[in-house]
């Protein structure tokens, strides 16, 4: 069975210059992906200030719709599951599942650090013909410290809700831009980030560094895709990490269209269940 995956933070749904609309165009966007799952990051579940500003009275592609964000981007064709991490006065946002599966059960841990960055890990799983896929959309915070604490919280989640091996996808905007996580995730869960599975791990190393690494008992280094800031990308902050699953394709989306809608580039991945 193969699943086509994507991950994306969406900055609220307007632009990450000038704060300008952009959920339709996002809506439209996503589709683009042709995913059966997608992770949404930054979700606006309430937006009162938005709906009052460019609300349904508006016209044209300014209109900002009154159902939350991450039930207008689902639509009929895909179910939803949200996970509310930062409340505010005119609202609150946080991160989405939408999935072309049905959705059996969805829980959000919270993992705030602290009472300035609200952040949550979203755990849903799917109901598939070959049997559960456990899924986590993941927004880590801003601070190294803080983000490896919240490791610990998802590698406990992972640990309880899934723990006899079943397939596991792991996605979202991890923050983790000097990549210190990938190794403990990988032997804590048994993960493999797409971008290095398909690359080959070890096999991708030079000769030098196989040497290095070996000599000081070290793993490979693992090398996300860069997908920060969209319009030049140069940091790995967004990851998609899977365990039961053959990493047959992964790419991130660049472009003009993509760096209009959002400060983070999409990543889309092909999976196939093992």
């Amino acid at each position: 069975m193969k699943i086509r995956v994507a991950t994306y933070n969406i900055h609220k749904g307007v632009s990450s210059i000038r704060t300008q609309p952009r959920v339709h165009a996002l809506k439209k966007a996503i589709t683009q992906f042709h995913a059966d799952v997608v992770f949404l990051q930054e979700v606006q579940g309430r937006h009162d200030h938005l709906t009052a500003r460019y609300g349904e009275e508006s016209r044209g592609h300014r209109n900002w719709p009154a159902r939350a964000q991450h039930e207008f981007f689902a639509g009929d064709s895909h179910h939803c599951a949200y996970g509310m991490n930062a409340l505010y006065d005119h609202g609150h946002h946080g991160n989405a599942l939408l999935s072309s599966f049905e959705i059996e059960n969805s829980r959000n841990h919270d993992v705030s650090d602290h009472a300035y960055e609200q952040r949550g890990i979203l755990h849903c799983v799917l109901k598939t013909e070959k049997g559960p896929v456990h899924c986590y959309v993941v927004h880590l915070g801003l601070f190294e410290a803080g983000r490896g604490r919240q490791t610990q919280a998802l590698i406990d989640a992972v640990k309880e809700s899934a723990p006899n091996g079943e397939p596991v996808i792991i996605a979202g905007d991890f923050n983790d831009w000097r990549n210190t996580l990938s190794d403990r995730l990988r032997k804590e869960l048994g993960v493999a980030e797409v971008f290095d599975e398909l690359n080959g791990g070890r096999k991708a190393e030079s000769k030098i560094s196989r040497l290095v690494n070996s000599f000081a008992r070290r793993e490979p280094a693992i090398s996300p895709a860069r997908t920060f800031p969209a319009a030049l990308p140069w940091f790995r902050l967004d990851r998609i990490y899977v365990r039961g699953f053959k990493v047959e394709s992964a790419l991130v989306l660049h472009g003009t269209l993509w760096a209009k809608l959002s400060d983070h580039a999409p990543i889309v991945a092909e999976l196939k269940l093992t």
